[in-house]
């Protein structure tokens, strides 16, 4: 959840921004824990349409943070003052909002801030997460390896992820062809044909006269059709930006046949990504599954491990708070169990991680050889039935009339 805040410096001044948490106590703690002093905390208003266009074509990208991370480590392994990184990097990128957030990252810096707490200033750059990290560096005098990690991490995702998305691509782009090709047929090649087979007053067959009723109703209310689709997807998509809306779609995403399964892999394997890199940071665990629910991507992962949060912070173990939700499976419960009892935890993580990181791309390689000849195969069919409920028919025709 998005929070905005103003805090209040020892000049007297006041500086807003914005921060991700699970709730407004959390929010104020994190806050405080970075040394703020906070004067008003409150949640994020709702986006407006034009306002998420905006973002939508000038928000950063994941490569680009990839590549000023890599950018960041070079010049701190080269010895160039943390301030003077960030002034050269604001000069050099190309994206403007990039270049700004760098711009105020390095006045932060010449105020006295930490590096950390700078980045934490820009979650829509940086996340919980990243800055996270960055301050287990600053700790550790390991910086420059944090920003190397942290490139690697998000590459590590990135992969996963466009994996993820073109496996989704490939079927919903056949798909699409598949409705089109049948609604252009329907609109204008059927019309034609069944006036032909009308006029030669021959008896038609069930099957024909399906068609010829569906490329009627194309017709004379496709256009009505469309515009009820686009009204509806339009509505979807804006109900789809509410807290609800999230929850509801990314419920639908992990009960998907054969694709649901997928996905429950990938938020699997990025929650023991996460948690490992966390803990093997040395970020304490309760602020570890804090920022693991803010980056897993998944309302219905994320609610699982705010609650898990709550449980942890009454006293329970992490494999007593994960257990009894379906969407855990028991191996990973078993695992971390295993983790807790011997000391390894970030250990057992880091293997887990690798398991479902695999299992991931396994699961994707899998889902593309299985639709993609069942995805030909229907619209090999669909188009077929068409011609062949109108052609057959003509040539009965033909044939009668030789």
């Amino acid at each position: 959840m998005l929070f905005t805040y103003t805090s209040i410096n020892d000049h007297g001044d006041q500086k807003k921004g914005t921060i991700e948490a699970l709730n407004k106590d959390v929010a104020v703690s994190a806050l405080q824990r970075r040394g703020l002093v906070v004067s008003s905390v409150e949640e994020a208003g709702k986006t407006s349409i034009f306002e998420y266009k905006i973002k939508f074509f000038t928000r950063i990208k994941n490569n680009d943070i990839v590549i000023l991370s890599r950018q960041i480590a070079t010049l701190f392994e080269a010895k160039v003052s943390a301030l003077r990184v960030f002034r050269l990097l604001a000069g050099e990128v190309d994206r403007p909002m990039l270049a700004q957030i760098l711009s105020d990252v390095a006045d932060d810096l010449q105020e006295g801030s930490s590096i950390s707490k700078a980045l934490a200033q820009h979650p829509e750059a940086f996340s919980i997460f990243y800055s996270n990290m960055v301050r287990a560096g600053e700790e550790s005098g390991k910086l420059d390896e944090t920003f190397i990690y942290l490139a690697d991490y998000l590459d590590r995702v990135y992969e996963t992820s466009s994996k993820v998305r073109s496996a989704m691509i490939y079927p919903a782009f056949v798909i699409f062809t598949f409705v089109a090709v049948m609604a252009l047929m329907l609109t204008t090649v059927i019309p034609g044909l069944a006036e032909m087979l009308i006029e030669g007053g021959q008896e038609i067959p069930f099957y024909t006269k399906i068609v010829i009723g569906m490329s009627n109703f194309m017709v004379h209310f496709g256009l009505f059709l469309l515009i009820i689709f686009c009204v509806g997807g339009i509505a979807l998509w804006k109900y789809s930006l509410t807290e609800k809306g999230k929850l509801a779609f990314d419920r639908v995403k992990l009960k998907v046949p054969v694709a649901g399964k997928l996905f429950k892999i990938l938020y699997i394997s990025r929650l023991a990504d996460n948690m490992n890199t966390t803990l093997s940071s040395g970020i304490p665990m309760l602020q570890s599954v804090e920022i693991t629910a803010s980056v897993i991507g998944n309302k219905v992962y994320e609610n699982i491990l705010k609650e898990v949060y709550e449980a942890i912070k009454g006293g329970s173990s992490m494999s007593e708070a994960l257990s009894g939700y379906e969407e855990i499976p028991s191996i990973l419960i078993a695992m971390i169990r295993v983790g807790e009892e011997t000391g390894e935890l970030g250990h057992i993580l880091k293997i887990l991680a690798t398991f479902y990181e695999r299992e991931v791309r396994n699961a994707v390689d899998s889902l593309v050889s299985l639709i993609e000849p069942l995805l030909i195969i229907m619209l090999g069919a669909g188009v077929g039935f068409l011609l062949a409920a109108v052609l057959i028919p003509i040539y009965d025709v033909a044939t009668g009339i030789s």
